[in-house]
Formats: structure tokens, sequence, C-alpha cells
């Protein structure tokens, strides 16, 4: 494998990690809502506080990177192709809701149940869930920006 087939490789897992971790923890926010437990959102976001670092927040940095890294040892690629613009784009856009409103959203939710407010823990978590759903569709449509390559 040359050098940038394992760029390649570490860019396809890094979009993984991401785009999976988002889809399983969304999912899980999504069921914690519907059974309706006091506690179950404080919890969560608790959970969410050691995850977050470990998980979410390595694999955008590392998919930016590596992708980047791609364009740049690659003849074939330019940052001036429309296909890498649109990905550039979604993946700003991704990145902004998370470090944005996911944070806020999580941080709000923690608070309000360390209060013991467990509706307005349940509302901020509702909206951290609907920011993930923002951010997975993002993603897939990079997804398929990569894969169709439009433009091109």
């Amino acid at each position: 494998m040359s050098g940038y087939d394992w760029l390649l490789l570490l860019h396809v897992i890094a979009a993984c990690v991401w785009i999976g971790g988002i889809a399983v923890l969304g999912a899980q926010a999504a069921l914690i809502l519907r059974a309706g437990e006091p506690d179950d959102p404080g919890r969560f976001v608790r959970l969410l506080r050691r995850l977050g670092p470990l998980v979410l927040a390595p694999a955008p940095v590392l998919l930016g990177v590596l992708g980047a890294w791609m364009v740049g040892d690659s003849d074939t690629w330019s940052f001036g192709q429309a296909w890498i613009v649109v990905a550039l784009a979604l993946f700003g856009g991704a990145f902004l809701i998370g470090a944005a409103h996911q944070s806020r959203a999580a941080l709000a939710a923690e608070r309000a149940a360390a209060r013991g407010d467990h509706a307005e823990a349940a509302r901020s978590l509702r909206r951290w869930a609907w920011g993930m759903a923002a951010i997975l569709g993002l993603l897939l449509v990079a997804t398929w920006d990569m894969v169709a390559k439009p433009g091109l």
C-alpha cells in the first residue's frame, strides 16, 4: 500500500468512528427520551462528558487532517475542486454545530440534572439529540459527496 492508501484508510476509519459514534449516541438519547425515566438524561450527559473527548473529539480532527493531507499528497485532487469545497463546507457545518450547539446543550442538560430539574434536563437532551441528527445528516451528505465526487 502506498502512503496515500494509508491516509485514505485512516480517513475512512475516522469517518466511520465519527458517523457511527453520532448515530449510536443519538439513538441512545432518543431511547432515553422516549422511556421518560427522570434520572436517565442526567446519567447520559454525564457519560457524554467522558465519551466525547475519547470518541467524538478526535475523529473529526483526524478526518480533517487526513483529508487535507490526502489532497496535498495527490496530484489528482485540489482544494478548488467542487466536491472538495462541498465536503469542507459540510465538514465545517458539522464541526460548528458540534462545537457551538452540542456542547452547550449537553452542559445545560448536565446542570439541570444536577439541580434536580429533570424536565429541563430532558429538554436540553432533546435539543442535543436534534443537533446530533443535523450533524449526522451533514456527514451522510458529505459521505455521498466523497463517493460521487460531483463535478469531477
